[in-house]
């Protein structure tokens, strides 16, 4: 799994800590009574009790006054550099923060301007840029050492029916049930007698470096680079633990952390005599579409149209398992490269 970094100058991302209270995005789920509570079965209240870190932690953010929040904790990767999708989720949770209860997020639109601390706190500025009848929309600077490291606009909206609907076609893929996740790939490829010294430190720096979503590849060649291959890559992917219903907003900014994980990775897929020297994402957007749970398998159809001028360009889509078209992403990143001076021996 790549990491990127936020902003031209090499940090990468990372993610927040917090509880799951009526101070996440927006509209929270109303606590259960004691009714409900007994009569739900044995696996479910487990899986209640198992909450997603994403909840419990990364998209968390602290009120400090009106509009103003700071995330204080960090989920660093192997890069010890700022997750991008990290703060794109932190600033979707402020900007929900502001609307009310019957507005849902239908797009969002980040630029990264700098490089992220993942020492110190970040904080997020809300500005209420225009409250209308059907759509809002709100800019979010978050901030550091006095500075914006990414500028994000969100967009929210009243839900409207309407009798124009179309959309892609799902492609066809294995059912999650019947893959490996990451780390069964990584333990399957560990096992082999052929393996490299140097290619076993790197999957076990990657066995160590835990993250707070599941992923399955549909084909681990792409997601590990074997020769060179299709600028397009699909995954099952989910919110380790327990979100549950009742909460778009939430759903929507684990969604938009999500989205940016192995994401600007699509556009090395056919060099496979290239590593990444530096990658930074430069700019990322999202539109969502439909209704879904990110603590629920969906499918992540990723591909790179165009690269070239040492940047890339990525696009996504969230599929949930029943073909709907939950969210589309867009990103663009600066990708430098250097030749592989020793073969890959996984």
């Amino acid at each position: 799994m790549a990491e990127r970094e936020v902003g031209e100058t090499g940090d990468t991302r990372s993610a927040c800590d917090s509880t799951y209270t009526s101070d996440c995005p927006g509209d929270t789920v109303a606590p259960t009574s004691p009714e409900d509570e007994s009569s739900e079965s044995p696996a479910s209240q487990q899986a209640q009790d198992l909450k997603s870190v994403l909840v419990t932690s990364v998209l968390n953010l602290e009120k400090l006054d009106v509009d103003l929040y700071r995330g204080r904790h960090h989920w660093v990767p192997r890069s010890q550099r700022l997750f991008g999708g990290q703060i794109i989720g932190q600033a979707l949770v402020a900007a929900a923060k502001s609307v009310s209860d019957n507005l849902y997020a239908h797009s969002l639109h980040c630029y990264f301007v700098r490089a992220g601390d993942p020492k110190v706190p970040v904080l997020y500025q809300v500005e209420r840029t225009r409250d209308g009848r059907s759509f809002t929309v709100r800019s979010v600077k978050a901030i550091q050492h006095g500075q914006p490291i990414l500028i994000c606009q969100a967009s929210f909206h009243m839900l409207q029916p309407s009798p124009l609907q179309h959309q892609f076609t799902m492609p066809v893929v294995p059912k999650p049930e019947d893959l490996l996740t990451v780390e069964e790939l990584i333990h399957l490829y560990l096992s082999k007698p052929d393996i490299g010294e140097k290619s076993k430190q790197g999957l076990n720096k990657l066995l160590a470096n835990e993250v707070p979503i599941e992923i399955k590849p549909i084909n681990p060649p792409h997601f590990y680079r074997l020769g060179a291959r299709e600028p397009k890559m699909l995954f099952w992917v989910r919110a380790r633990g327990y979100i549950g219903e009742g909460n778009m907003k939430l759903h929507c900014c684990v969604a938009a952390y999500v989205s940016d994980f192995a994401f600007l990775g699509t556009a090395l897929l056919p060099y496979p005599n290239y590593r990444a020297q530096f990658t930074a994402s430069l700019d990322h957007a999202m539109w969502f579409h439909s209704t879904f749970r990110s603590d629920e398998w969906m499918l992540y159809e990723c591909e790179s149209p165009w690269a070239g001028g040492s940047r890339g360009l990525v696009q996504g889509r969230l599929w949930r398992r029943d073909g709907v078209l939950a969210a589309s992403c867009s990103q663009e990143g600066v990708l430098r490269v250097k030749p592989v001076t020793e073969p890959s021996k996984l």
